[in-house]
């Protein structure tokens, strides 16, 4: 059975059904990273063994044993080893280190992403954003921890407007997207090119969807976002509008979807909601909510 080295030193890694660790070690003087995947198990959700579904469990093996991503314009990833055994898949990459990246630098490099041409294996993601609120609904009928705040007949409008927006988000150019960018999956840099890490998400979505995502955590507001968005996505595949629209309802609706599912695990503690609004693994989630403001009054105005 695999098992990690005892001397590697393990990190924190992010809440992946599939993830089974991520550590930190060197082979001679070059740091790696690896990455251990599980495989799905009897009574394990259908949807891990989904070559389409977002929670595809081999996924990242898949980008980077075929090399799809390590050529990309804009975005690219590093070359890995991948090794397969009965139980899992054990990634191994180099260490990339922190390039301290603009939010306009990481843009410019994910609308080149979104023009770029990017094989289509049966592996890449699709629907994300659908296939997300899609388990909220599933899981709890939408956002009722929300529904206790002052956010509530935004959010209850939001929700009950989603099948249109997302319909509104199919009918846009659908383009590459790496379906997880923010500042920690993007920390490299290679000359023109942003070095991201991080590939599970890898698939084709709505144009400016990966926008929208990494607008959450940034340190820039949207609009000069799309500025640079736009400077680097090609001419012929999309509009300015089609890009903000993208970027917009991508961004809201993650934005009001991390702010449930933070608010979630500490509302059943002691004392009342409101009181937990500055809780450390609350209040990040609600600042992206307040900074989206602009963004939700557009589309409750659309």
């Amino acid at each position: 059975m695999w098992e990690p080295d005892p001397a590697w030193h393990a990190m924190p890694h992010g809440s992946g059904a599939s993830t089974a660790g991520l550590w930190r070690t060197a082979y001679g003087d070059q740091p790696v990273v690896v990455k251990r995947l599980s495989a799905p198990g009897p009574g394990d959700p259908a949807e891990l063994s989904d070559p389409r579904h977002v929670a595809y469990w081999r996924r990242e093996a898949d980008v980077l044993a075929t090399g799809i991503a390590t050529a990309t314009a804009g975005l690219r990833a590093v070359p890995a080893g991948v090794d397969e055994d009965d139980t899992g898949i054990t990634i191994t990459r180099e260490w990339v280190e922190d390039a301290a990246l603009s939010g306009l630098f990481v843009a410019v490099a994910l609308g080149r992403f979104a023009g770029s041409d990017l094989p289509r294996p049966r592996f890449l993601a699709h629907d994300l954003l659908r296939s997300r609120l899609l388990r909220t609904h599933q899981r709890a009928g939408g956002w009722p921890t929300l529904a206790r705040t002052t956010a509530a007949d935004v959010a209850e409008h939001l929700w009950s407007r989603r099948a249109e927006f997302l319909s509104a988000l199919d009918a846009l150019p659908q383009v590459p997207q790496h379906g997880d960018p923010s500042h920690v999956n993007v920390p490299g840099r290679d000359g023109d090119e942003a070095v991201a890490i991080d590939w599970a998400t890898l698939g084709t979505g709505p144009v400016g969807g990966d926008l929208g995502y990494f607008a959450l955590t940034a340190r820039e507001e949207l609009d000069p976002l799309v500025d640079a968005y736009l400077m680097g996505l090609p001419d012929d595949v999309a509009s300015p509008d089609e890009v903000v629209l993208g970027a917009r309802i991508t961004a809201v609706y993650t934005a009001f979807g991390r702010a449930e599912w933070a608010l979630a695990r500490v509302a059943t503690g002691e004392g009342a909601l409101a009181g937990k609004y500055r809780h450390p693994a609350v209040a990040p989630y609600l600042r992206a909510l307040q900074r989206m403001a602009p963004a939700v009054e557009a589309l409750l105005g659309w």
